[in-house]
């Protein structure tokens, strides 16, 4: 994509001069008579470079220098000024200006001072690319899991990051979706590319069409600019659409023949854009459920769905909430402070409805209001500690606001487990089934013998 430069100057003249000899040169020009008006089409276009007047009408170009370098201290600012005030210019570098051009300016130092002040913005681009990768490749590490569905889910992972098959992540609210997503990108040949987030449930429907696809000017009231698109900012990275069961049915279409044709048109254009972007999906929904509803595209969802990623709730993998716990604690803060046997044990017997989410927030709540560096079974929240097993009876003790029905099975069989001293042929037998139904319980559960004789 070619680079894009804001020019800002009261002086049509000069602005059209300025305009007509960047686009010579291949940039996508953006034209502003006042810096109020062009501190709004930087908001808009987020143009790689800024070109500004400094005595202006109105908001001058000192004003313009500090709102872009509020938005983003990545864009560099060029200041025009006339050839006697070269102090002015001089000062608005001392406030964070890349540089500076005389008037009448020469188109050859002109090129030349804007391809200078290009570069020295795609080395600091290529710079925060690769501390996000470094950052990314960490985030992987934040995947904790030991589990055989954790260990599957990192396969899938592994396998498919380097392709561009698109990924449809499925799971529970707070499994850590969007986490998995930036790992595929991440570890994929698109790694140095953009990782371009939305979440299709946040924004308004009547908004989400041109957030996604982009508008050109006059394209519906209060179009006054063109806008690029999420799929646009994903060039050549990852497009990742979280709560994608939300999308309306009215938009499903476009965004299929987006995946099919790699190609989309923004609202109210008439021109198509190819697209290189990779695109990965997430929902907590089932869309299995949404497809006989009529609320979802059959066509779509198996184009979403090439890469069927499932993650598992964290009830299903309780082996893992220890390693989250100490995980949680030494990213808070809190390396040295350890956790009661009992304590982990029941926080594993949890139903977590949260999942790792609500875990984290219990962690950090506990951290904060313990007493000393142990936290012990009766600093639990009750309606974590209060769903007990009474190991002398036998007898389940429910709270008053309801308990999960399959963290009560899984709680019967450890204690049928337990009382037969993990011999699986007499816990079956206790509890009037068959043994194999106790071995697919177990694998459900993940009742691990081994780890629980310890």
């Amino acid at each position: 994509m070619p680079r894009r430069i804001l020019v800002i100057d009261d002086d049509t003249s000069l602005r059209r001069v300025l305009e007509y000899n960047l686009q010579e040169e291949g940039y996508e020009v953006f034209a502003a008579a006042d810096g109020a008006e062009g501190l709004r089409i930087f908001d808009e276009q987020q143009p790689d470079l800024v070109i500004t007047d400094l005595k202006m009408p109105g908001t001058s170009g000192f004003q313009v220098l500090e709102g872009v370098k509020e938005r983003s201290r990545q864009v560099p600012v060029m200041v025009l000024t006339a050839f006697g005030a070269v102090e002015t210019a001089v000062e608005a570098m001392k406030l964070g200006a890349y540089d500076y051009i005389t008037k009448p300016f020469n188109r050859d130092e002109l090129r030349l001072t804007v391809r200078k002040a290009l570069e020295m913005r795609g080395l600091s681009e290529e710079n925060r690319r690769l501390k996000e990768e470094l950052t990314e490749r960490t985030e992987f590490r934040n995947i904790i899991g030991i589990s055989r569905a954790m260990e599957q889910v990192f396969s899938i992972v592994r396998k498919v990051a380097d392709t561009e098959a698109t990924v449809l992540i499925t799971g529970e609210s707070g499994t850590g979706k969007e986490l998995v997503a930036k790992a595929v990108h991440s570890f994929g040949c698109r790694r140095t590319g953009p990782f371009v987030a939305v979440n299709c449930a946040a924004i308004p429907r009547d908004l989400l069409e041109s957030e996604l696809f982009g508008h050109v000017k006059g394209a519906f009231t209060g179009a006054v600019r063109d806008k690029t698109g999420k799929f646009q900012r994903a060039e050549g990275g990852t497009l990742f659409l979280d709560e994608v069961g939300e999308l309306p049915v009215e938009l499903q279409p476009k965004l299929l023949r987006a995946l099919q044709e790699k190609e989309i048109e923004p609202v109210g254009g008439t021109i198509t854009r190819k697209l290189d972007v990779r695109l990965v999906a997430a929902t907590n929904t089932d869309l299995e459920e949404a497809l006989t509803g009529g609320r979802f595209r059959e066509d779509l969802y198996y184009r979403l769905a090439v890469i069927p990623l499932h993650l598992p709730p964290l009830r299903e993998r309780a082996e893992d909430v220890p390693l989250l716990v100490k995980h949680f604690a030494g990213r808070l803060g809190a390396p040295t402070v350890t956790f009661d046997p009992d304590a982990l044990e029941t926080l594993q017997r949890y139903a977590w409805p949260g999942n790792v989410r609500e875990l984290e927030n219990t962690v950090e709540r506990l951290l904060i209001m313990r007493n000393s560096d142990r936290i012990a079974l009766r600093d639990l929240p009750g309606k974590i500690s209060g769903v007990r097993v009474d190991r002398g009876r036998g007898i389940v003790n429910l709270p008053p606001d309801g308990y999960p029905l399959e963290q009560l099975e899984r709680e019967v069989v450890i204690e049928a487990l337990e009382r037969c001293g993990w011999n699986q042929t007499a816990a079956a037998r206790f509890l009037r089934i068959p043994r194999h139904t106790l071995i697919y319980r177990m694998g459900k559960y993940a009742i691990n013998p081994e780890e629980r004789k310890k």
